[in-house]
């Protein structure tokens, strides 16, 4: 193999294990994919794939920015690396900087990681040691939700509610528990936006309080709108009751919006998009616009002058990362958070979400649909199942799609969809028409 855009053998196929992926199924069949320029794809026998998925989740401004493969080019002559520990250089101090203009309420504290996974593990971590730091050292149990998606860490997995981590993985760490999910298909069926029914299904945190004490709760981690597992949203009122019941027990509130964050609502952050003040938040795919791995976790004012006020050992939090503030992608998402701004990227989102859901919606007639879900730039479009292969129907829809010339993302029998913010509406057209046309060829 001579160039990354070269064509590959069988056998150039082997040694690389791929993540979340039949390995067999796609080196009997590949798809790679060897160039990007704002919303499409090139495939490597030459296609234009375009991108309803933005990657995964994460190329919001479009692929191939000018902008920001040459403030990479520059920092990468100018200084490819330096760490963090005890030691600090200008732009990291310049990119948290320039993220806390933006991070919503008082959540202006950044500590810089490499992923959505660590960022939230980050988070777990900062929200034990601050009830240890502030003298509640008994809060010490974690809560997540089910069907939630947290990362690939062992913390991420723990707090998640994916069946299929605890099938493979174990039952992760130990004093987690979890709430139950906002999916109720039977009453918000094609609901578009928020749902009208579930919020009281927040009160499920009342049960784990009564079952373990709040004395003993540090944090509830959830997803603004949990996007992996199918594109759950949160129903009217659920977030705000979630809010005041964990003010009324002194449990902290994390966000996950490694999804949610930098614009996918037609807003800065879900916590904006839903008015709801969480105390720590988890950030990545869209911080860099995915140009360069990062992460991010904005942390409240309150929690960190804690830290620093109460803290008796000299390193305040023990904990980080080799690549924590890496130059480059610093450089990176700086340029991103300029192109976020310049081109008022958020409220571009904003002003297309209305034509998105109806384009979504409009294929609630189409053969194998049971469900549509929407909010923002987010789409969510469930399938039935085929009889005796879950999840068989949404791959051969993935693959018509994708040999049509549409990228979609499937996980089991929903269709998620989330394009780059500079998405048109014949782009929009599109996907629908090359969506349609695979499930009425879909067995």
């Amino acid at each position: 193999m001579t160039s990354p855009d070269s064509a590959l053998d069988a056998q150039d196929l082997e040694n690389l294990w791929m993540p979340f992926t039949s390995n067999r199924a796609f080196k009997t069949k590949p798809k790679l994919l060897t160039a990007a320029k704002g919303i499409f794809y090139t495939s490597h026998d030459g296609r234009e794939i375009l991108d309803g998925t933005a990657g995964l989740w994460c190329v919001n401004a479009g692929h191939g920015r000018e902008e920001i493969t040459q403030a990479i080019a520059h920092q990468a002559a100018q200084m490819d690396f330096a760490h963090s520990f005890n030691m600090g250089h200008p732009l990291a101090f310049q990119f948290a900087e320039r993220l806390a203009r933006i991070t919503p309420y008082d959540l202006k504290r950044i500590f810089l990681t490499n992923s959505g996974s660590e960022s939230v593990d980050t988070a777990l971590k900062i929200a034990l040691a601050y009830q240890r730091v502030r003298g509640q050292g008994t809060k010490t149990r974690l809560i997540g939700r089910e069907r939630a998606y947290h990362g690939v860490g062992f913390g991420g997995i723990s707090v998640g509610g994916i069946v299929k981590n605890r099938m493979w993985f174990g039952p992760g760490l130990p004093g987690v528990d979890h709430i139950r999910h906002t999916h109720l298909p039977e009453q918000n069926r094609f609901a578009k936006g928020q749902p009208e029914h579930g919020a009281d299904l927040a009160d499920d945190l009342e049960r784990l309080v009564q079952l373990h004490d709040a004395s003993n709760i540090a944090a509830v981690i959830v997803e603004p709108v949990m996007g992996s597992t199918g594109v759950l949203v949160p129903p009217k009122g659920y977030l705000q009751r979630l809010r005041a019941l964990c003010d009324k027990y002194d449990i902290l509130l994390i966000f996950d919006e490694v999804i949610t964050g930098f614009g996918r609502l037609g807003a800065g952050f879900g916590a904006d998009f839903f008015g709801v003040r969480p105390d720590i938040i988890c950030l990545a795919k869209g911080l860099t616009n995915a140009c360069v791995p990062a992460g991010a976790v904005a942390v409240s004012n309150r929690i960190y002058d804690t830290f620093m006020q109460m803290s008796e050992t000299p390193i305040e939090l023990f904990h980080g990362y080799t690549y924590s503030g890496h130059p480059l992608a610093c450089a990176a998402g700086i340029a991103t958070l300029d192109i976020y701004e310049n081109e008022d990227l958020f409220a571009r989102a904003a002003g297309i979400a209305d034509y998105w859901q109806e384009a979504m919606h409009s294929l609630s007639d189409a053969r194998h649909v049971v469900d549509i879900r929407n909010i923002g730039l987010i789409g969510g479009i469930e399938l039935e199942p085929r009889p005796g292969a879950a999840t068989a129907r949404a791959s051969e829809v993935f693959d018509r799609c994708y040999d049509k010339g549409v990228m979609i993302r499937v996980t089991g029998d929903i269709i998620a969809l989330s394009p780059p913010l500079i998405i048109e509406k014949a782009h929009i057209d599109r996907i629908v028409t090359t969506l349609r046309e695979a499930l009425d060829e879909t067995a």
